[in-house]
């Protein structure tokens, strides 16, 4: 169950059947503001750790540590007593389950995560802003890729005072939501590039 909820984090619906997700109206003078206020915050944002909760849509929770770099790289490092880890770096999002011995490979631009993680966010064009939420002290922009909703929705969650990125939703084709909240966010790097690179075990050493 651990590595559905995990593979569905990241991949969305491309474990599901299609999804009809509901089109937004075009955005107002103040939508439009905030959401080139929210691509502006994204493509300055270059490299943070964080430590983590994920809630899956069955009520079941995880933490562990989160480093991200844009573009592209992140890793997401579980809490004993789980043993998984993703990776996301170099084009590929790599997950490994070393319980089941299996590791899982999926293109980064097939995930919602991949629009965060772009090299150029443009929240136009290529992605679709769906909805905005406006709330007390935060704000929810929900996307999809235009054209693919069947990849799933990705809802990012920003807190307003100041802008500053909190949790993201993903949501998934049979509507299920995996939810990942940041917390004790620091900025950092750069990163080595072995952070972001999944090796395989040594079958001499059993190493991780």
């Amino acid at each position: 169950m651990h590595r559905r909820l995990v593979l569905s984090l990241l991949a969305g619906a491309a474990f599901a059947a299609p999804a009809r997700f509901a089109w937004a109206a075009a955005p107002t003078a103040a939508d439009q503001a905030l959401i080139d206020q929210v691509q502006t915050y994204l493509n300055g944002l270059t490299a943070l750790t964080a430590n983590f909760l994920q809630v899956a849509a069955d009520g079941s929770t995880r933490t562990g540590k989160a480093w991200l770099q844009r573009p592209g790289k992140m890793r997401f490092q579980y809490d004993p007593p789980d043993k998984q880890l993703l990776v996301a770096g170099f084009g590929l999002l790599v997950y490994h389950d070393p319980d089941l011995a299996q590791t899982t490979n999926i293109p980064l631009s097939s995930t919602p995560l991949g629009i965060l993680l772009a090299n150029n966010v443009v929240l136009s064009g290529d992605v679709t802003v769906t909805n905005i939420d406006r709330e007390p002290g935060e704000v929810h922009i929900t996307l999809i890729r235009t054209g693919k909703p069947q990849e799933g929705s990705l809802t990012l969650v920003f807190g307003t005072n100041p802008l500053e990125l909190r949790q993201w939703v993903v949501m998934d084709a049979q509507q299920r939501q995996t939810r990942v909240s940041l917390y004790d966010v620091a900025p950092g790097g750069p990163f080595p590039d072995s952070l972001f690179t999944y090796q395989a075990p040594s079958p001499t050493t059993g190493g991780g």
